[in-house]
């Protein structure tokens, strides 16, 4: 095992906080059931790790949990944005592939202007899910 699952989340609206659930339904070649970066493009899912989040320590994240930086899945015990792009993971039921590290925020995130900064731009990974299943709290994540 490489890490683990922390937190599924997902989102009605892009540039907002997501709401934990479990498990999550990751649909092939589409994302999260129900979340809204899902769909047929290069960015159906997002990760971050809890190591990444804990760097945001001092900023006003007080009361923000899993999700805050609008990730769908928080990890623990994997250095996500050290695995180069066409890695695959193993997460549960489910196969994803890294498309992407980092990305530019859009005008006016909410994330920004609840935090401050945004970590998502340098240490957020973005995938595409090459076969789909259920996704739950506490499963290994391991690299193929």
């Amino acid at each position: 095992m490489d890490g683990t699952v922390l937190s599924i989340n997902i989102s009605t609206a892009k540039g907002t906080p997501k709401t934990s659930v479990n498990p999550g339904v990751l649909i092939e070649d589409f994302g999260f059931e129900g979340d809204a970066h899902a769909g047929k493009w290069h960015r159906q899912v997002s990760l971050l790790a809890i190591e990444s989040i804990e760097k945001s320590k001092g900023m006003p994240t007080n009361g923000l949990c899993h999700g805050v930086f609008a990730e769908n899945i928080t990890t623990k015990g994997i250095v996500l944005y050290t695995l180069p792009v066409g890695t695959r993971l193993q997460i549960g039921e489910a196969v994803i592939e890294i498309t992407q590290i980092g990305k530019e925020c859009h005008e006016g995130c909410a994330i920004q202007k609840t935090v401050g900064k945004c970590i998502m731009p340098k240490e957020g990974v973005f995938a595409k899910v090459i076969k789909g299943g259920n996704v739950y709290n506490n499963d290994p994540i391991q690299i193929l």
